[in-house]
């Protein structure tokens, strides 16, 4: 039996968000929570993987080489909790020219569920955004909704269906999962 798969947003939902686009390693700064979070799923046995736009590479904002060093920050630290990522898809597609990667569609997620051979159905998507919900529900899976980076005003969108859960945060999350 496979490992069951949870992909997560990366900004707003695993670090703290910016409305300047994160775009050095120094700008990176986890939500502690989330990192203790991520170490519980894999000691449950869960694959955890991330998907994430990232239009700030199409934008000229930071290279695919800070990308690169942000995400190796990331890894390590959850790493350091005793937690595992198993893999970062990101989409760098501005969205004026999005292709089928760019959140709300589901490319990277579909894409992360064929790789491990998950049950769409079976595997939750945990965004901050409309966006994230919406591109979970267009792969198939179950979305849900943290209250961190852009939750709060996700939660007051009147286009955002009433059925979606809502967590205060990613920890909240994985709790609740795991009981």
């Amino acid at each position: 039996m496979n490992k069951p798969l949870i992909i997560l947003d990366r900004d707003g939902v695993i670090n703290f968000d910016s409305d300047d686009y994160i775009k050095s390693v120094d700008e990176w700064r986890p939500i502690n929570s989330s990192l203790t979070a991520i170490a519980n799923l894999t000691r449950a046995g869960y694959l955890v993987a991330v998907a994430t736009n990232q239009s700030g590479l199409s934008r000229g904002f930071f290279t695919p080489e800070v990308l690169a060093d942000i995400h190796d920050k990331m890894t390590r630290l959850i790493q350091d909790r005793g937690g595992n990522l198993d893999a970062i898809e990101f989409c760098p597609d501005h969205p004026d020219q999005a292709g089928p990667d760019r959140k709300p569609a589901p490319g990277m997620l579909l894409r992360l569920i064929k790789q491990f051979d998950a049950n769409a159905s079976n595997t939750w998507f945990v965004g901050d955004t409309l966006s994230d919900i919406n591109c979970a529900k267009n792969a198939g899976c179950k979305p849900a909704l943290v209250l961190t980076g852009k939750g709060k005003s996700t939660l007051e969108n009147p286009a955002l269906d009433t059925d979606v859960p809502v967590f205060n945060n990613l920890l909240s999350f994985t709790e609740k999962t795991l009981s």
